[in-house]
C-alpha cells in the first residue's frame, strides 16, 4: 500500500469509498494520479463478514447517531435508522442487491415531460441518455452486469419462477433474471455466484461487483492509491481564493490529522456528503461549503418503495439463490394513465428470518406476526422500487442538539411522501399482489417501506448554479476544485435502482478530473 505525505498538495483526496468514490479512484489511479482515499469505517475483507445477518448489520453498518423527521413511516418506525448504509471499505457497495438497469431517456428531463407538478421540484439533468451512454458501456463490463456486453444471465432460482409466472399469467413481457451485478460465470477475477443465499450484506464469495473486490485491489495495484481506513472526515479546507486545499479528519488513534489537496471529491453517500459540505462552513462560505444556491442538503429522495409477498402451500424456499434476481420491468415505463408520473420496477427479494420479521409489520406482536414468520418458508417476496419527487423540504440539515463519537452535529433526514410517491407505491403494492395471486397466492403480505440503500440528491446537478450543487460533471459551482461523485449529485432519481448510473457518472467524472488536472499542473 502506497503512503503519501500529509503535506503532499498534489494529491486527489477521496472522501468515501463506495460506488463512486472507489470507482473514482481506480479510474484516477489508473491514469496516474496519485490519489488519497478517507473511508471512516474499516477494512473488512470476505474472511471477516458474518453469515449472519444482525452480526453483519452491527459489522457493518452506519450506526453513528442520526435523527429522523417528516411525516414518512420510517421516522416512526426507525427514527435512528433512516437510512442503511455501511461504514466499512467499499462502503454500500457491498451492501446492494446488484441491480443494473440503466436511466430511461425521459428520466433525464423529468421537468420537461412531468410538467409543473405541484409540490414537487423537478428539474432536466444538464447530461443526457448520449452523453452517458458510452460510460453505461463501460460501467457494464467493468461491473460484470449479466445480459448485457455478452454476459450470461443468472440461473432461474424458486423465488424467480413463481415471481415470473405470476408476472406472465397477468400479461407482463418484460420479464428476466437481471440486468445483475453478481457473476454467472467467474470474471474479471470473480468467481461465479455459489447461490449461497446471503449475499446482499457482506458477500463472502466475492462473485458480486463492489469496490471491495474490483476497483480498490486494481487501484492499489497501480501504485497510486493511499486509502486509508478508520479515517473519518470532518471538514473539508479552503484557502483565500475559495479553493479546496485540504481536509481534516480523525484517524483510527483518534487523532485530527489534516491532508492537503489539489482536488477534493465527496462520496460520502446523499447523508454524509452533504453533512460535510454543511460542517464545512467558513467566513467565506457561511451557510455551508459550496452552498451559495441554498441547496445543500435539499431535494433528498430514497425511491418509492414497497414490499410484497405472497404466501403458499407449498414452499417456496427464497433464501436459496441469490437475494435479488429477478425483474418486472413493464411498469417502469412512462403512463400517466396509471395516475402518477414516473415508472417503478419489481424486483425479486429475499430477506432472512431475522430481518423479515423486523420490517413484516414493524413494532407489532400476535397472531398475524406469528403467522407469516411460520410460514416463512412458503413465503415469495418482491420489492417495488419507483420513481419519488424531489421535494426542496425533504433534506438532510444539522441536528445541534444531537452529536456524534466527535462532538459534531448529526444529520437529520426530513423525508414527507409526496401525493404521487403514495399513488405510486399503492399502484405497485396491488400489481404484486396480483402477481402472486395469479399463480395461487394463499395470503399476501404487504410491507411498510424501511430504511433504504438508495439516497439520491441533496447536491444536485444543475445547469444554472442557482438551482443546484454542482455541474454536468459533478464540480460545484461554487469551488472550482470541488466534486460531488456520489447519488448526491443526481437531479432526479429515475426509477431504475442507482448503481450503475453512479458508477457511469464516476467515470465519467475522472475522465474530466484528469484532463482538468493535468492543464492545471502541465
Amino acid at each position: 500500500m502506497s503512503r503519501f505525505d500529509h503535506d503532499d498538495s498534489d494529491v486527489v483526496v477521496i472522501v468515501g469509498s463506495g460506488a463512486g468514490g472507489g470507482t473514482l479512484a481506480n479510474e484516477l489511479c489508473q491514469k496516474g494520479i496519485r490519489t488519497v482515499v478517507l473511508e471512516a469505517g474499516p477494512h473488512l475483507t470476505g474472511a471477516d463478514y458474518h453469515n449472519d445477518e444482525w452480526q453483519a448489520f452491527a459489522q457493518m453498518a452506519w450506526t453513528d447517531p442520526r435523527t429522523a423527521s417528516g411525516s414518512w413511516q420510517v421516522a416512526r418506525d426507525f427514527p435512528n435508522l433512516p437510512a442503511w448504509i455501511v461504514k466499512a471499505v467499499g462502503g454500500t457497495s457491498t451492501h446492494w442487491a446488484g441491480a443494473c438497469p440503466r436511466f430511461k431517456p425521459h428520466e433525464f428531463t423529468t421537468r420537461s415531460v412531468y410538467g409543473d407538478l405541484d409540490g414537487a421540484t423537478l428539474l432536466d439533468w444538464p447530461i443526457g441518455p448520449a452523453d452517458l451512454a458510452p460510460y453505461y458501456d463501460r460501467a457494464e463490463i467493468k461491473m460484470g452486469v449479466t445480459h448485457v456486453q455478452g454476459r450470461p444471465p443468472l440461473p432461474a432460482n424458486n423465488n424467480y419462477k413463481v415471481f415470473a409466472n405470476g408476472a406472465r399469467k397477468v400479461g407482463y413481457t418484460r420479464v428476466a433474471t437481471g440486468p445483475y451485478a453478481t457473476n454467472a460465470e467467474p470474471y474479471d477475477g470473480r468467481p461465479a455466484s455459489i447461490q449461497d443465499g446471503f449475499n446482499f450484506q457482506g458477500d463472502k464469495n466475492g462473485s458480486k461487483w463492489s469496490t471491495l473486490v474490483a476497483e480498490l485491489p486494481k487501484a492499489e495495484r497501480t501504485g497510486n492509491l493511499d486509502l486509508r481506513p478508520d479515517s473519518h472526515v470532518v471538514q473539508i479546507l479552503h484557502d483565500g481564493r475559495g479553493r479546496a486545499d485540504g481536509v481534516l479528519y480523525v484517524d483510527g488513534e483518534g487523532v485530527l490529522r489534516r491532508q492537503r489537496a489539489s482536488v477534493v471529491c465527496v462520496a460520502g453517500n446523499s447523508i454524509e456528503t452533504p453533512r460535510l459540505l454543511l460542517l464545512s462552513a467558513s467566513a467565506l462560505f457561511p451557510d455551508g461549503l459550496a452552498n451559495s444556491s441554498g441547496q445543500v442538503g435539499r431535494n433528498y429522495m430514497r425511491h418509492t418503495t414497497a414490499t410484497v409477498g405472497g404466501q403458499y402451500d407449498k414452499p417456496d424456499n427464497r433464501h436459496r439463490g441469490e437475494t435479488m434476481a429477478g425483474v418486472i420491468a413493464d411498469e417502469s415505463r412512462l403512463d400517466t394513465d396509471r395516475g402518477f408520473v414516473g415508472g417503478y420496477y419489481m424486483e425479486t427479494i429475499s430477506l432472512g428470518p431475522a430481518f423479515f420479521s423486523s420490517f413484516v409489520a414493524p413494532g407489532s406482536w400476535g397472531p398475524d406476526l406469528a403467522m407469516y414468520l411460520e410460514d416463512y418458508r412458503n413465503t415469495a417476496g418482491m420489492w417495488v422500487i419507483g420513481e419519488d419527487m424531489p421535494q426542496e423540504g425533504n433534506r438532510i440539515t444539522l441536528n445541534t442538539s444531537v452529536t456524534d463519537a466527535h462532538g459534531l452535529p448529526v444529520a437529520d433526514v426530513h423525508f414527507d411522501d409526496h401525493p404521487n410517491d403514495i399513488a405510486m407505491r399503492e399502484h405497485g403494492k396491488a400489481a404484486g399482489a396480483a402477481v402472486y395471486e395469479a399463480v395461487g397466492a394463499k395470503r399476501i403480505i404487504q410491507t411498510p417501506p424501511y430504511p433504504s440503500t438508495h439516497n439520491l440528491g441533496t447536491s444536485r446537478m444543475s445547469e444554472r448554479p442557482e438551482d443546484g450543487v454542482v455541474d454536468r460533471f459533478g464540480r460545484a459551482h461554487d469551488v472550482p476544485n470541488l466534486f460531488v461523485s456520489d447519488g448526491s449529485q443526481f437531479t432526479t432519481g429515475a426509477g431504475a435502482n442507482p448503481t450503475l448510473t453512479i458508477v457511469a457518472l464516476a467515470i465519467r467524472q475522472a475522465e474530466y478530473i484528469a484532463g482538468e488536472y493535468r492543464a492545471s499542473v502541465a
